[in-house]
């Protein structure tokens, strides 16, 4: 989880930093973080009076799906691996992880919204939440 940490903080949309790490055999084979795509400027939401823009960020990629696309871009399988992220998966990234073949979910922070993990349970993808120490991880029902 400190190496989903720390990619989080390379996060290119500063609504919120969020990273992932995919490993198989304890080796990290992938990393991503969240952000606009390749090229574009940085995702923006404070205004000028220093408030958050409560609407939701349109543009950033999720760091789980830039993981899963950079290991794929490079011709490393994913297929069989775990992923930890310092957040819980939303539903996109939920179809994604599935699609991908990762078997196992790492993380740290919840979402408001549930979709995402439920049907990362539905579909049989071991998913755990790390406690903040690292110290234990619960099983997410």
């Amino acid at each position: 989880m400190g190496i989903a940490r720390a990619v989080a903080l390379r996060g290119t949309c500063d609504r919120l930093r969020v990273g992932a790490a995919i490993a198989r055999d304890s080796r990290v084979i992938s990393t991503g973080y969240n952000g606009n795509v390749s090229g574009q400027t940085h995702c923006r939401h404070w205004g000028m009076d220093g408030k958050l823009d409560p609407g939701p960020c349109i543009t950033a990629v999720h760091a789980e799906a830039n993981a899963i696309v950079f290991a794929a871009r490079h011709g490393v399988a994913v297929e069989g691996a775990e992923l930890w992220t310092t957040h819980q998966p939303c539903e996109s990234c939920a179809k994604l992880i599935i699609n991908s073949g990762i078997v196992k979910v790492f993380y740290e922070n919840t979402y408001r919204l549930r979709e995402g993990l439920e049907m990362l349970i539905r579909s049989n993808v071991e998913v755990f939440r790390v406690q903040e120490d690292y110290s234990s991880y619960q099983v997410t029902r």
